[in-house]
């Protein structure tokens, strides 16, 4: 049986607003949680936004829209993933008008998509809650974030109805069990962050989401909106049973997130694991008929697998994706210590498709490395990027498997299709763009845009949409 993808498939790239924007106080934004975060996820936040952060300016999209959406279409994206910064439409957060530049803003950036025939995916919030948020109310452990957020997805819902169809509600949502500060602006050190407070924070997160999925669709029931997770096979280290119980439990901390939206309401496992933890979620009155407000795809990261086991002497944590995990001795790595396990893909878009039958959207997926500028045979700058190519289309073979097991996907969007900061380390020289983007982590270069030779393998795969991956 030959490989393909079906007709209409959305072809496309994915970014964050926090991560190449730039443009941290320009047409009366606030300052987000990313704006004090200028090494990453493993330091303590800053007081105030410093010079060495790199989100401060980004690659400056903010400003270059135009060029890079060109550079986009130029590809021929179908799709284009990005986010809308929260703190540009509610400065602090808490306001009863929105900030209409930055309403604005995303007009002209959704019309400039369209002129090309590009359909925006919006995430609503991707790892960039207004700091005032955060310090004042200490982020999603407070019940009002439901009503703020609520206020600010019913204000873009509203704006972009007839621009935006594709709408995400959360970004890797169960990324905030590992970095409360980053993924649910909660001030509490994770240290100090207790059971109760942090899994309260994500039955609010729950319930903001539920509740935008119910405003989007009285808004526009022509909107698509799904929930966000970070996928993460895991394997048993080895196939004793009490490996196999050890995957289980640690499968179930993350599945948990989808089998919520999913299905609007909580699993019996983590009722038993609420129980043998002593935490109690508080529902108000409402929630659970809230909660039934079920997503209408499930989207996804994907960059690696990882191994479980209840043996103590081998859980030795290797590097991941913001959630890390027991390395595979079958798999190689990444320069930065991810595994790398295209076969994982196809098992955890089955495994997705099987327990929920909702369609899927990979938003998330791709290969970060240090890149090299060079001059080809044609006096042109590009990257000899054949890692990245043969990376991005072991992925997209399996994604084709995938959909030949009967699992149905809306679309595939590579992450970082343009350079940009990197959420983890808060580094420019980890990239993973078909575009490559002259700026350093020491803040010098000329913000000048080159075309990789991925770039020119992807229009091709889009052009033959997806048929060029099996020649």
């Amino acid at each position: 049986m030959s490989l393909q993808f079906p007709e209409g498939f959305l072809w496309g790239g994915a970014v964050a607003a926090n991560q190449l924007e730039g443009a941290y106080q320009k047409d009366g934004k606030g300052w987000s949680t990313q704006d004090v975060m200028p090494h990453g996820v493993k330091t303590p936040p800053t007081e105030v936004p410093t010079d060495d952060n790199m989100k401060l300016i980004g690659i400056d999209f903010y400003h270059r829209y135009k060029e890079d959406i060109k550079l986009f279409a130029e590809m021929g994206f179908k799709v284009f993933r990005t986010s809308i910064a929260w703190s540009r439409i509610f400065p602090k957060g808490d306001e009863l008008e929105p900030n209409e530049q930055g309403l604005q803003f995303y007009d002209a950036l959704f019309d400039e998509c369209h002129r090309y025939g590009i359909e925006p995916l919006v995430t609503i919030s991707h790892y960039e809650t207004p700091l005032h948020l955060a310090r004042e109310y200490d982020g999603w452990v407070n019940r009002k974030l439901v009503d703020f957020y609520a206020r600010y997805a019913r204000t873009i819902f509203t704006r972009y109805k007839d621009k935006v169809k594709y709408w995400l509600t959360f970004n890797e949502i169960n990324s905030i069990l590992e970095f409360p500060f980053m993924s649910g602006g909660i001030s509490t050190p994770k240290e100090k962050l207790g059971k109760q407070e942090l899994y309260q924070a994500i039955h609010h997160e729950f319930v903001a989401s539920a509740l935008a999925v119910k405003i989007g669709h009285e808004i526009n029931p022509d909107f698509q909106i799904g929930c966000m997770v970070l996928s993460m096979p895991i394997y048993p280290l080895t196939p004793h049973p009490d490996d196999v119980i050890k995957t289980m439990e640690s499968d179930h901390k993350n599945t948990f997130f989808a089998d919520i939206h999913a299905r609007g309401y909580y699993p019996g496992y983590m009722k038993r694991f609420f129980k043998e933890n002593g935490i109690q979620i508080h529902f108000e009155p409402g929630d659970e008929a809230i909660l039934k407000h079920t997503v209408d795809f499930i989207s996804f990261s994907y960059y690696m697998s990882i191994c479980e086991t209840a043996d103590p002497e081998k859980q030795i944590r290797g590097e991941g994706n913001l959630l890390g995990g027991v390395p595979n001795p079958y798999l190689e790595a990444s320069d930065w210590g991810w595994q790398i396990d295209p076969k994982g893909l196809r098992c955890i878009m089955n495994a997705f498709y099987d327990r929920y039958q909702k369609p899927l959207f990979v938003v998330e997926n791709g290969l970060g490395a240090v890149d090299r500028l060079v001059t080809d045979e044609n006096g042109d700058k590009t990257v000899e990027d054949g890692y990245r190519i043969q990376y991005l289309r072991d992925h997209l073979v399996q994604v084709a498997e995938a959909i030949a097991d009967g699992v149905e996907v809306l679309g595939y969007t590579s992450w970082g299709c343009i350079d940009l900061v990197s959420a983890s380390s808060a580094e420019l020289k980890k990239r993973y763009g078909f575009i490559y983007v002259d700026r350093h982590d020491d803040g010098s270069g000329t913000l000048e845009r080159y075309r990789k030779k991925s770039f020119h393998w992807y229009k091709e795969v889009i052009a033959t949409n997806g048929q060029s991956l099996f020649k």
